[in-house]
């Protein structure tokens, strides 16, 4: 059991740092809380689930689907909702205020639209695309589609190493973007020291549209993933997740949007261990860390690096 709990950590804390990472690079460029993030994690899932039932495609094309969506989406809310927060006297409390209220619209509109029952995506959705690929990394039936992969003795569902391989990918997404492009160094400049930036003539409104937009694109494809994850999704999931993600961040440094990695990683194992021994208490895990963390090293895991820097 616990040679299962400790890889199965491994893989949820790989699909936690897709989670919060998005919230992460958002708060490191801006410094604003985004209370909105679970729910924007709760439209992917939804979209994965549309991809699903009316197209009957594979849920795995809803990734680039809802990624480029929730980016445009995302430029979208932050050319409508940002600078004028910013402009105000207190942008941090007030981010939480506006963002807490967006959060109660969009569980609103959803609960309306798909009403409150429980959705789910069955594991064999998971069709061609995977398929070919399980086969060809770690052999077996190809006509087997979702079935299990073995690792160190122990079965695991193909969806969870879906989900970890796919939050590999959008790690390396990031990295490449703050530290491989032009852009990239724009951004972690502003996130350094944002008047700064803006004194040598930056254009910080562009850098923080493509951040806002980029971290909500990352929390819809996070999403995608959510029903194979945690079973089910309803319009109300945003909220538990949102807290889950500041969670992450917070484990791993709060600014520090390479951080959650390791937050996430961390995250994972606690979790699935304490689903494995003490299953009654998992609900309280995000909770139990956030206090720990906050009392015990606000500046997370990596605190100390981001300061140096």
């Amino acid at each position: 059991m616990l040679v299962y709990a400790l890889v199965a950590g491994v893989l949820f804390g790989l699909y936690f740092s897709l989670v919060g990472i998005g919230l992460n690079l958002v708060f490191g460029v801006m410094r604003i809380v985004n209370l909105a993030h679970g729910d924007f994690l709760m439209l992917g899932a939804f979209v994965a689930f549309g991809v699903v039932t009316l197209a009957g495609l594979d849920p795995l094309l809803a990734v680039p689907v809802a990624f480029v969506v929730f980016v445009l989406v995302g430029v979208a809310l932050y050319k409508i909702l940002v600078p004028r927060l910013q402009g105000s006297l207190n942008p941090e409390m007030l981010s939480i205020i506006l963002f807490f209220g967006l959060s109660q619209v969009i569980q609103a509109i959803t609960t309306i639209f798909f009403g409150t029952s429980e959705r789910s995506i069955p594991s064999s959705a998971l069709g061609s695309i995977f398929t070919t690929a399980r086969v060809k990394l770690f052999g077996g039936n190809a006509d087997d589609t979702g079935g299990p992969i073995e690792f160190f003795g122990q079965s695991f569902p193909a969806s969870w190493v879906t989900a970890a391989a796919t939050s590999l990918v959008a790690i390396a997404f990031v990295y490449l973007y703050l530290y491989r492009t032009r852009l990239g160094t724009l951004t972690r400049a502003v996130m350094s020291r944002r008047d700064e930036a803006l004194a040598t003539g930056i254009d910080v409104d562009r850098i923080s549209a493509a951040a806002f937009g980029i971290g909500l694109g990352l929390a819809a494809v996070a999403g995608v993933f959510a029903p194979f994850m945690f079973g089910s999704v309803t319009p109300a999931f945003g909220a538990d997740a949102t807290v889950t993600s500041f969670a992450v961040v917070v484990l791993g440094s709060l600014g520090n949007p390479l951080g959650t990695a390791l937050g996430g990683v961390v995250y994972g194992i606690c979790y699935m261990l304490v689903q494995t021994y003490l299953s009654s208490w998992a609900d309280l895990l995000p909770y139990v860390l956030l206090i720990f963390i906050l009392l015990l090293r606000p500046s997370g895991l990596l605190g100390r690096q981001v300061r140096v820097a």
